[in-house]
């Protein structure tokens, strides 16, 4: 019966219980024993117990609106009483008093904590080998990344040890895991999520998002995140319902592809381009029409990403000091010392570089110079945005340039990892919503097709990419999972 219910979809799942077809406890069981017998190293904490009943006034599982589907939990989202470190050695064994909003609603509309799942260092990274607790394998192939910074949620929901998950995106790091990994990966417009309770990286950037099987799960999870939270100033009210999609063609939808994120220039593998165009063959037989467009400043994106992110970095990670909660390396001398000292020995070498050129950016004489100037780029990438979404409905990209690479591959060259967002990072800085479905395999290995659309979007882009996922066709089911060599799309 176990591998019966790991072949539900979380929506199938949710149905099920609803139905009387299948016991929430069961459910639960099923995928706590799964995370526990983790090998992929996705996991941070796995829950000891199936949960009991609900508190007062809420419902149960099976009259609830996620029906008892257990949730995977990226390790930087604050859970009342279980361990919440981000993936950092300084904030080793923290258990904080409360839990994150997107946490929260989730767990009163009938997902339960599965697990904290495991991640690059306070979000920094795109292979999740940054994480002070070992690296993510991937589980199309264990000798590669799965991709970061939510490269634990991604690993987790391909490998079926969880039926959904969440994660953050601040430069892709919903999205590029989801590719790697051969699931749908959503970053929804920033503000549309609380950000309370979410140990922050980059406060203007950071939003979280969910990782799923498919599409459905994606806007089914999605539907109870979304909302205002009086205890985040950045979130806003969703302006609609989140609809489950149900679009089977692409009629009427207009999509841009950008030649400065495509092009022949722009590094993408052979493998992933064929995706990718066999992918806009598939949307023009669907009835989209697909035509260049232009995103002039794109280029810069990663430039700019790269001053801003560490910059609000500096200042977030300030926090992080050996007195009040976390690490604490006592030297006996004086005070400067000990916060020295904490911080060498727990923050990971990509945090200290980050922390580092953000502090830079932000000093004096230099300020304009680079944070001011990367402020403006920012600003005209938002501006080249809203002028193809006059013309378009969508622009679609690879959502990684290349399939997941090898373990160490990329860890003693820092600017050749940067590139794996190449694709991902113009749309934060924007701050408009992204999807990644995966649309096929180069030599075995997932790849990513991506939407982004203006603000607010989500219920279109949503449907757009249900009626792709059903044209591709994607085979991500466990057992293909387990097996992956010989699958195809």
């Amino acid at each position: 019966m176990s591998d019966e219910i790991v072949e539900l979809t979380a929506s199938q799942a949710a149905a099920a219980v609803h139905a009387g077809e299948l016991d929430p406890g069961e459910l639960f069981e099923t995928y706590r024993a799964r995370a526990a017998a983790d090998t992929l190293n996705a996991y941070l904490w796995v829950s000891d117990r199936t949960p009991a009943g609900p508190p007062a006034g809420e419902p149960a599982a099976t009259s609830s609106p996620l029906g008892g589907v257990p949730l995977a939990v990226k390790d930087l989202f604050c859970t009342e009483g279980v361990p919440s470190q981000a993936g950092s050695r300084i904030l080793e064994g923290y258990r904080p008093p409360y839990s994150a909003t997107v946490v929260r609603r989730l767990a009163q509309a009938g997902a339960p904590l599965l697990g904290k799942t495991n991640q690059d260092e306070f979000a920094m990274g795109s292979s999740n080998e940054n994480s002070g607790f070992g690296p993510v394998r991937n589980p199309w192939d264990e000798t590669r990344v799965p991709g970061g910074s939510s490269g634990g949620s991604a690993a987790a929901v391909a490998a079926g040890l969880a039926p959904w998950a969440i994660g953050t995106d601040t430069g892709g790091s919903v999205r590029q895991p989801a590719a790697l990994c051969g699931i749908v990966g959503l970053k929804p417009t920033y503000g549309a999520c609380s950000r309370f309770g979410m140990i922050a990286f980059a406060s203007s950037l950071d939003q979280a998002g969910p990782l799923t099987r498919d599409v459905t799960d994606a806007a089914l999870l999605l539907r109870h995140m979304v909302g205002r939270d009086p205890r985040d100033s950045t979130s806003l009210e969703f302006p609609e319902p989140i609809e489950l999609p149900t679009r089977e063609d692409l009629r009427g939808i207009r999509l841009g592809v950008p030649d400065e994120l495509v092009g022949e220039g722009g590094g993408v593998q052979d493998g992933v381009r064929r995706s990718f165009e066999q992918t806009l063959e598939l949307a023009r037989g669907l009835g989209a029409t697909v035509e260049p467009c232009r995103l002039p400043h794109a280029p810069h994106a990663l430039s700019a990403y790269y001053l801003i992110a560490p910059a609000e970095a500096s200042a977030n990670l300030a926090r992080f000091d050996g007195v009040r909660y976390g690490l604490r390396v006592d030297s006996g001398a004086d005070l400067v010392s000990m916060y020295s000292r904490t911080r060498a020995a727990g923050f990971g070498p990509e945090v200290k570089r980050r922390i580092m050129l953000g502090t830079y950016a932000l000093s004096s004489g230099y300020y304009d110079a680079y944070y001011g100037t990367a402020l403006r780029v920012r600003t005209k990438i938002a501006e080249d945005f809203r002028t193809a979404f006059q013309s378009f409905d969508f622009v679609v990209t690879p959502t990684s340039p290349w399939t997941a690479f090898e373990l160490g591959a990329k860890l003693e060259d820092p600017l050749a990892m940067y590139l794996n967002d190449f694709c991902t990072v113009p749309m934060p800085l924007a701050g408009i919503p992204a999807i990644s479905i995966p649309s096929g395999l180069s030599e075995g290995l997932p790849v990513g097709f991506q939407l982004a659309g203006p603000a607010f979007s989500e219920n279109r882009l949503l449907a757009a990419a249900y009626a792709l996922e059903r044209a591709i066709g994607f085979d991500s089911s466990p057992a293909r999972r387990r097996d992956p060599g010989g699958s195809t799309p």
